[in-house]
This record gives structure tokens, C-alpha cells and sequence, in this order.
């Protein structure tokens, strides 16, 4: 399981599926919540599976959320900031025909 290097710094709260979650200022949101231990971010597309942080690094697009009403947000690149509200991601972005 990972755990967080005790840093001193300011602590940021943001709610994951109505659980209010602590984050240090600036984690991003795939930070926060891996150190909170939450393992499944949203699910698939093509199976319906449960799908979590991999890359971290914006490449493989499995940590998609969905924060502040915005779908398709990536978890790994988007940094924690207080009150935020984020939700896992049902399935995939919609694609219009011709797209």
C-alpha cells in the first residue's frame, strides 16, 4: 500500500464519492487518492471493469473522473484544490457521429 512522505504542508479537502478526503497542497488528484487508499477511479467502456491509476503521468487515460460536473477530467494531472468535488467516470466520453 502506498504511503505519503510527511511533509508539513498545508492540507486540502476535496469529497470522492460523498467521502471527504485529505490532500496535501499540491497532490494531484490521483495522489491524493491512492494515499487515501481508494484503487478504482471509474469504469470501462468496452466491460464495465473497474479501472484505477496506472501511468500517472497522463499517457494511458485510466484515471478519467469526473470533477465539478466536468467529465473526462485525468486524475494524474489535475492538482487538488479545496472543496473540489470528484466522481468516478461511468464508462467512456460520448462521441458524436463524424468525430
Amino acid at each position: 500500500m502506498a504511503r505519503r512522505i510527511e511533509s508539513g504542508t498545508t492540507i486540502v479537502r476535496f469529497t470522492f464519492q460523498d467521502r471527504t478526503i485529505e490532500a496535501q497542497e499540491g497532490d494531484t488528484v490521483a495522489a491524493a487518492l491512492t494515499a487515501a487508499g481508494v484503487r478504482e477511479l471509474r469504469e470501462s467502456v468496452v466491460s464495465g471493469s473497474p479501472r484505477g491509476i496506472f501511468c500517472m503521468m497522463g499517457t494511458c487515460f485510466d484515471c478519467l473522473v469526473e470533477v465539478d460536473g466536468r467529465t473526462n477530467v485525468q486524475a494524474c494531472r489535475t492538482t487538488v484544490t479545496e472543496g473540489m468535488t470528484v466522481m468516478p467516470q461511468k464508462g467512456g466520453p460520448a462521441v458524436e457521429a463524424g468525430e
